[in-house]
Order: structure tokens, then C-alpha cells, then sequence
């Protein structure tokens, strides 16, 4: 009876997985709202309001779910805590990438880089996890790869925000799901790290007289401080997702977020959406088509 309860529960884990991971792009699909109520304060001091009210969420949430000794467990492990100073540097730079992103009406661009993320989350899989991807999953990265390369192209420069924004998640994404913390404490960490930086700036802003701390009106303190609940909480989904998930199934759920990001610069903010914008994200959304079917195919034949 062993393997049959050890097949439920790995299918158990897995439906979790997927809705830890929808919860986790469905919110960062519709987050830069969040962000464009900030646009009048940089994108650094943003960054480090957000490190600091994360860290308070994180360790909030950590001992109020009762994962003292995890975290204690962490702290002393070596290669937890270097895992985690790692992931922190590049969620930050993942952070203020996208803040400044939005800031200056360049959604699209930050949108382009979180469709390059599941590519790159596949091609991670195979080199350091030995996925194997089955016919159809090479058909959508196909797919998926061709619409990328060819906006690339006919840009006629390299889109470096994209590239960046691909780059730092996807390789957080990579020690997130290979590190053995869980996900809160592991956060708590990261964050950790970082957040004593973010104080320092905040404070250096405040001498001077300078930055939005103090000087700003209530609304904006407000949506300063919850930087910490909209930052926490779609990353603990995340994080969720990736201890239950393929680093391949974990790269194509992400295109949700993109695509709610593609829906809110065209849509809502008028940002220029060209013919070769459209050929490009014709061929991703096919991919991930594809991709969908032939997980809900394998599903019911499972």
C-alpha cells in the first residue's frame, strides 16, 4: 500500500504546488498597480522601504505559524545562511529592476523579461536538475523561444531590462527549490541580509532631509509600509510552488504574471504595442497552449 499513498500524496503536493504557483503570478501579474501609486518616490528608497516592512512580514509571519526552530535550524547551517545571502542579493536587484521598470513606463519591457524567466527556469532544469522535457514541452519552448528572439531582433537592441529581470529570478528560483529551508524562514533570511542595507539608506535620506519618510502625507507611509504584506505573501506562494513543483511545470506557470503585466501596460497604461510585439507574444501564449494541454493530457491518462 506503500507506493500507492506515496503516488496520492505526491499528487496531493503537486495540486498544492499548482495553486501555490497560480496564487504567486496572478498577484505579481496585477502588482505594478501597487507600484504606480509610488511612482513619485525612487525606485532605491522604495527598495529599501521594502526590504525593511518585508522583513517585519516575514518574521511576523515565521513565528506566528510556529517555525522558530526552523528558522533557528537555518541560522545555524553554513550553506543556508550562504544560500540565503545569495538569494537575497538577487531578489533585491529583481526588485528594484522592476520597480524602476514601472516607474518609467516601461512595463512592456519588465513584462518581456518575466516571459524569458520560464525559458531560462527550463533551461536550469535540464543543466543542474536533469529534467527531461517530453515532446510537446520542446514544442512550446520552441514556440515560446521563437516569439522572444524575434521581438529581440527587430528591437534592434538588447533588452536589457528583460535579460535582468530573467536572470535574477530565474537563478533565485534555482536555490530557492535546491536550499533545504522552507519557505518562511528561508525568507525571513534572505531578507535579513538585505534589510539592515535598507535601513542604513533610509536613515542617510532622513539626516539630509531628504526621501519620503516623514515628509510625506499619510497615504504615502501607508503604501510604504504594506510594500512588506505585497512583497511577502506572493513570494511565500512562490517559494510553495517551488518545493512542490518542476523547475519546467514552475516555468511555465510563470507566464501568468507576464501576461497580466502585457494586459495593464496596453490596456490600462497605453503603452505602444507594435506588430512585432504582437507576432512575439502570439507564439509565447501558443506555447504555453501547448504547454497546458499537455500537462491536463498527462493528467488524466495519470
Amino acid at each position: 500500500m506503500r507506493a500507492p499513498d506515496e503516488a496520492r500524496d505526491g499528487r496531493r503536493q503537486g495540486s498544492w504546488g499548482v495553486l501555490y504557483g497560480v496564487a504567486a503570478y496572478s498577484a505579481w501579474g496585477v502588482v505594478p498597480v501597487f507600484w504606480k501609486q509610488l511612482r513619485h518616490v525612487g525606485a532605491v528608497e522604495i527598495l529599501a522601504h521594502r526590504t525593511v516592512w518585508s522583513l517585519l512580514a516575514f518574521a511576523a509571519l515565521t513565528l506566528a505559524t510556529g517555525q522558530r526552530r526552523a528558522l533557528a535550524a537555518a541560522l545555524r547551517d553554513r550553506r543556508v545562511l550562504l544560500a540565503m545571502a545569495a538569494t537575497g542579493a538577487l531578489v533585491s536587484a529583481n526588485w528594484v529592476l522592476f520597480i524602476y521598470a514601472v516607474a518609467v513606463d516601461r512595463l512592456l519591457d519588465a513584462s518581456l523579461g518575466y516571459f524569458i524567466n520560464p525559458l531560462l527556469s527550463v533551461l536550469l532544469g535540464m543543466l543542474f536538475l536533469r529534467e527531461r522535457l517530453r515532446p510537446a514541452q520542446w514544442l512550446a519552448l520552441g514556440l515560446a523561444s521563437a516569439g522572444v528572439v524575434h521581438l529581440a531582433v527587430r528591437a534592434g537592441t538588447v533588452p536589457w531590462i528583460a535579460l535582468a529581470l530573467a536572470g535574477t529570478f530565474g537563478v533565485y528560483g534555482l536555490l530557492r527549490k535546491v536550499v533545504r529551508v522552507d519557505s518562511l524562514p528561508g525568507s525571513t533570511l534572505e531578507t535579513s541580509f538585505i534589510a539592515p542595507v535598507g535601513v542604513a539608506y533610509l536613515v542617510s535620506l532622513h539626516v539630509q532631509g531628504e526621501g519620503a519618510l516623514g515628509h510625506a502625507d499619510v497615504r504615502t507611509h501607508v503604501l510604504l509600509a504594506a510594500t512588506g504584506i505585497v512583497t511577502a505573501l506572493p513570494l511565500i506562494w512562490f517559494t510553495n510552488a517551488a518545493r512542490r513543483l518542476s523547475l519546467t511545470t514552475l516555468g511555465f506557470l510563470q507566464y501568468l504574471a507576464p501576461s497580466g503585466q502585457f494586459l495593464l501596460a496596453v490596456l490600462v497604461y497605453g503603452e505602444p504595442f507594435t506588430s512585432t510585439q504582437a507576432v512575439s507574444f502570439a507564439c509565447i501564449w501558443a506555447a504555453l497552449a501547448v504547454f497546458s494541454a499537455d500537462a491536463a493530457l498527462r493528467a488524466r491518462r495519470g
